[in-house]
């Protein structure tokens, strides 16, 4: 496959700013972004050696991308336990959820930036057979020097946003050969569909991997200590809140003046829970990373800790997504809540998960409140009549459970790209 002058100048560039990647990097690490004990890995120097046999990689950049495999991650394991699998992430928030919940002998790496060299390393090194990218992920080097040694590829749950399409069209060489280095694209939903073979992508069903998994686990004595804090209170959930949300939130449930009712915050980067206790002045706080307890005294609980998720949405009677509060951010993956039968409130600027929003609506599983009088108000309805909350959450389990046959389509496509 020959490369379009676009991509030669690109993978140019990037060889001659390779050198500064290292400081770079380092730079990064002083104030959290990377993890200074593998550095290496975003070099592309592996840390692990490579198991024998067959290897597929699978990668997902953020939080949300990486945890999407994991169902995928299950499959594989249950169906060929000759493969060996590695997941490849670009965070450290996600780096650090897949190493609680990958099976034992997953292997995780940090994803090679997308230099020529780091590349050409991370490649030699694992030598996979299949590469399972999933949502956005289109790195030229990467997908190209992927597809140049014979890698299968598959691009899983894609998404483009109208603005990258755009972009993309101004190099439509450099598109179509991006896009045919992959040999199944599964479109997450209509319009990136439509986008993507407009740019000259063959494109196979729709599937959005979001829609796929099991409830998030939790520790049942630790849900029971809680509950004991909460002497017979109800619980309101601020999901993955963004800064800018946590206010709403705040003001939302103040003003809605609930009795007997604790608000718990759980922001999207648990690094936040420093400044989202300092914002609920008034409030009885304890911090959850802080290993202050929660007690009757407590009227704001804020749950700063990774992993811990699912134990938070049990926890809840209602639960209020972030991610959908401000423009931006495109909202979070209402799944989560639904799977562990939770009424779900949300914003309305959820243009990633546009589509799970409009069902859950239609079933009343879910309600929109554009602002922080709207959640008030809403807020206060399900307080004071919780059968409807608990009939909400009852439509967002039945919806939640009929996309579960999802990832046997996911496997069934996938299949024959899998090593012999």
């Amino acid at each position: 496959m020959r490369r379009p002058l676009s991509l030669k100048l690109y993978a140019t560039a990037l060889g001659l700013l390779e050198p500064l990647a290292r400081p770079l990097l380092a730079r990064r690490a002083t104030v959290g972004k990377e993890d200074p004990a593998r550095l290496e890995e975003r070099l592309g120097r592996a840390t692990h050696p490579r198991p024998e046999g067959a290897l597929v990689w699978l990668h997902g950049v953020s939080v949300g991308e990486s945890m999407s495999l994991l169902p995928l991650v299950s499959a594989l394991r249950a169906r060929r336990r000759d493969l060996a699998l590695l997941v490849t992430s670009g965070t450290r928030t996600s780096a650090e959820l897949l190493a609680q919940r990958l099976p034992a002998g997953v292997i995780h790496q940090y994803a090679p930036l997308d230099a020529p060299s780091a590349v050409t390393r991370f490649l030699h090194h694992w030598e996979p057979d299949l590469g399972v990218l999933v949502e956005s992920e289109l790195w030229p080097n990467l997908i190209l020097g992927a597809h140049e040694r014979g890698v299968k590829l598959a691009l899983l749950s894609a998404r483009m946003t109208e603005g990258s399409a755009q972009g993309w069209a101004r190099v439509p060489a450099a598109a179509k050969v991006m896009l045919d280095a992959f040999d199944l694209i599964l479109p997450q939903e209509a319009d990136t569909q439509g986008r993507l073979r407009r740019l000259g992508a063959r494109t196979g069903p729709l599937l959005n991997l979001k829609m796929v998994g099991e409830p998030l686990p939790f520790d049942s004595d630790e849900l029971a200590r809680l509950r004991a804090g909460l002497s017979g209170r109800r619980v309101v959930l601020a999901a993955n809140t963004h800064p800018g949300e946590d206010e709403i939130v705040i003001e939302g449930f103040s003003e809605a003046r609930l009795s007997d009712t604790l608000l718990v915050i759980a922001p999207r980067h648990p690094a936040r829970g420093g400044a989202g206790a300092a914002m609920l002045g008034g409030f009885s706080v304890a911090r959850r990373a802080a290993n202050q307890p929660l007690t009757r005294e407590t009227t704001a609980y804020v749950a700063d800790t990774l992993g811990e998720m699912g134990l938070f949405y049990s926890l809840a009677d209602v639960v209020v997504m972030g991610g959908g509060f401000l423009p931006g951010i495109g909202g979070h993956n209402p799944l989560e809540p639904a799977r562990l039968e939770r009424p779900i409130l949300t914003g309305p600027h959820t243009f990633n998960a546009s589509a799970l929003y409009a069902d859950l609506y239609a079933q009343a599983a879910a309600i929109e409140a554009v602002d922080a009088k709207s959640l008030a108000r809403h807020l206060k309805g399900l307080h004071d009549y919780p059968h409807i909350g608990r009939r909400m959450g009852e439509a967002a389990l039945a919806y939640a459970q009929r996309r579960g046959g999802t990832l046997d389509q996911a496997m069934a496509l996938l299949e024959p790209l899998l090593p012999a």
